[in-house]
């Protein structure tokens, strides 16, 4: 055991009132709602890049790549309206109904600019843009998407750029599907807009009679596509899709997968990536072992990456003890000689108090409440302390286990496994705990909480990351305990910057499995 002891809701507005889905407007959380780049906006860098229609006067854009993306003149793709990271709604309130319903269009939809923003880059991977007009005296933009089954057009070239990744591509037919959407974005008019430009009743309707706010509205609807000749012009409705949703998810990931994807494997990538033996605390456990570093009697030898020894750490801290803190490498061959006097196996944590020394994190807080009685983190009640310490053996053989089975699951099949008896065991530990909380015990942090806490930061900072462990259920019993220890003055003391946690993880899993801690 290298580090381880022996022991939003929104609302959904349509051009109808036949409308199914709950009507509910956007939460004002007051940090807003995470925005991605406008679609359909493209940028014209020089007058050949685009033509004028003098009749309608509308820009149009000349082409699309062969991934569906709009190029200029010459074929080479134009840069979109706005260049920063996308920042997505994962999973957004009644994600399922409004991808069939932006998929099914049997009506035009209305949304607003935070429901177009949140849901269509979950629907996105079903079409393909194919066109944008600009209009010079009216404020709104549209753009042409086909169904992504319907195929390239004919003629569209491909890419010669020798740099650009290759991807693997597999051949289907072509019109396999007819469907065609048009995507109008709405928003302020403009210096140049007429005043009495006439918008659909319900564009302006989501407006409130008010445009002078400067916010957006969308409307997407299904319009006649590119079918057979003797559709065209013969006033039939546009074609609804050939396949179904399921086709489609098939056939290519929408933005938000591709995004959560990436993520993901960037998290791995530096989780995985080889770092120094021997890293140094960052952040305010940086400032802490800097002021703590001076000659004490009392010393701690720790490493900032074990989890153990945190525990010893913040329990130092909460009681105000004089210490000083030794930074150590328990990966070290041969063992440093200081540890070894200290600790015979060469583990960490330890102290040494005065010539006396002692290691393994339990036993140490045990000695640490015995010599200190300003700050109780026991309770002094005998049967309230054997409580206590029933929940900590418990938290050292079912909970720290079974964060180390999340932590070294790599496959989804062990990952669901281990998570879910993770979640089992924090479930027990919450029903045992005080109601209200919002520590174990009530209002002060105990060493069931001390014990726990390495653990729990570790679950946002690296589990949640890499293998995909949920979150606290707001409002819960474990989001009120959470939400505690990350806020205690203490334990924050003894916290690294995130991304050492993330890039030390391969020395978390080698420091257990090498038997360097305890």
């Amino acid at each position: 055991m290298a580090f381880g002891d022996t022991g939003s809701n929104f609302q959904a507005i349509s051009g109808t009132e036949s409308h199914s889905l709950p009507q509910l407007r956007p939460k004002d959380t007051g940090d807003g709602v995470p925005t991605t780049p406008p679609f359909g906006q493209i940028r014209y860098d020089s007058p050949r890049d685009q033509v004028v229609r003098q009749d309608e006067g509308e820009e149009v854009d000349q082409g699309v790549q062969d991934d569906g993306s709009p190029t200029g003149v010459d074929g080479q793709a134009q840069t979109g309206a706005s260049t920063k990271s996308p920042s997505y709604v994962v999973d957004p309130p009644h994600l399922a109904e409004w991808r069939q319903r932006l998929f099914d269009l049997e009506e035009m939809v209305v949304m607003t600019n935070t429901e177009f923003e949140t849901y269509f880059p979950h629907i996105d991977n079903v079409y393909s843009h194919r066109s944008t007009q600009r209009y010079k005296r009216k404020s709104f933009v549209s753009s042409y998407w086909d169904c992504r089954l319907k195929g390239r057009p004919p003629g569209t070239p491909k890419s010669t750029d020798p740099n650009k990744k290759k991807r693997k591509r597999q051949g289907r037919g072509l019109d396999l599907c007819d469907v065609k959407i048009k995507i109008v974005e709405y928003g302020a008019p403009s210096a140049t807009a007429s005043s009495t430009e006439d918008l659909p009743e319900e564009v302006l309707s989501v407006f409130g009679g008010d445009r002078e706010h400067g916010g957006k509205v969308w409307t997407v609807q299904r319009v006649c596509g590119f079918g057979p000749v003797e559709r065209k012009g013969a006033g039939i409705a546009p074609a609804s899709h050939k396949h179904g949703l399921e086709k489609s998810d098939e056939i290519k990931k929408n933005s938000v997968l591709r995004w959560v994807a990436a993520q993901g494997k960037e998290a791995r990538k530096a989780a995985t990536a080889v770092r120094p033996v021997g890293c140094r605390a960052t952040g305010l456990a940086a400032v802490t072992a800097r002021k703590r570093s001076r000659e004490a009697g009392l010393k701690l030898y720790a490493s900032c990456l074990c989890p153990f020894s945190q525990r010893v750490w913040i329990a130092l801290e909460a009681k105000g003890l004089a210490y000083q803190y030794c930074e150590t490498d328990p990966f070290k061959t041969p063992k440093p000689t200081h540890l070894l006097e200290v600790s015979p196996r060469g583990t960490v944590p330890a102290i040494k108090h005065g010539e006396w020394p002692c290691s393994e994190s339990g036993v140490i807080l045990e000695y640490l409440e015995e010599i200190d009685s300003k700050v109780r983190l026991h309770p002094t009640n005998p049967r309230l302390k054997a409580n206590c310490r029933l929940w900590i053996d418990f938290i050292n053989s079912e909970m720290v286990p079974a964060f180390y089975a999340v932590l070294a699951a790599t496959e989804e099949a062990a990952q669901n496994v281990a998570i879910e008896k993770l979640q089992g065991d924090v479930t027990c530990l919450m029903l045992a705990a005080d109601e209200r909380g919002p520590y174990f015990l009530g209002d002060q942090m105990c060493l069931v909480d001390i014990h726990l806490t390495p653990f729990v930061l570790r679950m946002s900072r690296i589990l949640q990351p890499i293998r995909g462990w949920p979150p606290p259920v707001p409002e819960s019993r474990w989001q009120i305990w959470v939400d505690a220890i990350e806020s205690n003055v203490h334990i924050r003391n003894t916290v690294s910057a995130e991304r050492l946690y993330v890039e030390t993880v391969d020395l978390l899993v080698k420091g257990r499995d090498a038997q360097v801690g305890g």
